[in-house]
């Protein structure tokens, strides 16, 4: 029996190599920060609930219903848990006050809703405390490079490089049902930067700058509702 053993060229444990190195550089990273202006005095008991809403201006611009909801969910669980009634449940239960066309845009106009003996009496099934606005948007800028694929007998292939920076920007206004005011704004900004090299197959590296938003945004609002 022969053996033939087969010698490496450099350039066959190079590339891999390479690729690892690259790959190690080219972490994806997120900058958050977070701004805070408290008009009053916060607190919640355990029989109280929050809702939040999206603001949403027709087709052009929207709050993500997505966003919301992550928001909400991480306010509702781990330590300090807060009871978050659901978006569309609380919409719909008191349709058409809270539909974008009809929606209060200023805690003054809180007073004059609750004046409102329905919009009262779904207030207090409910167990309303805080009312929370979110308004923002993810966007997507400085996009560079190019990755081109190709298909050939022997298999085909991806190769180059492409990067781009996301920047998501919301902010939480806070209105006090039982006062009827607005007792602070929260804003959370974060941006990151993503890659995307090919060699062979694309390898995305995301930055999670909208989930990042969505976690710090929601342990922030946390403890200024709770009044800390």
């Amino acid at each position: 029996m022969n053996i033939k053993a087969q010698k490496s060229t450099p350039a066959a444990w190079l590339m891999p190599s390479a690729i690892l190195c690259l790959l190690m550089l080219l972490q994806a990273c997120t900058t958050t920060t977070i701004d805070e202006f408290r008009q009053g005095a916060t607190g919640i008991n355990s029989d109280e609930a929050i809702v939040i809403l999206g603001r949403r201006q027709g087709a052009a611009y929207e709050t993500r219903a997505e966003f919301v909801r992550c928001v909400g969910d991480r306010m509702a669980r781990g330590t300090g848990a807060i009871t978050v009634i659901p978006e569309q449940q609380f919409v719909d239960a008191l349709f058409p006050w809270f539909e974008p066309r009809t929606a209060p845009l200023r805690s003054d106009d809180l007073q004059q809703l609750m004046a409102q003996p329905l919009v009262t009496e779904k207030m207090a099934e409910f167990g309303i405390r805080y009312i929370i606005w979110l308004d923002g948007q993810t966007e997507t800028t400085s996009r560079m490079g190019s990755i081109s694929c190709a298909v050939g007998p022997g298999g085909g292939g991806c190769f180059g490089f492409g990067s781009w920076e996301d920047d998501s920007s919301f902010e939480a206004r806070i209105w006090d049902v039982s006062s009827h005011t607005s007792v602070g704004t929260i804003s959370a900004d974060a941006n990151g930067q993503s890659y995307m090299p090919a060699v062979f197959v694309p390898i995305p590296l995301i930055a999670r700058v909208e989930a990042n938003a969505c976690s710090s945004l929601a342990n922030q609002l946390k403890q200024f509702v709770q009044g800390g």
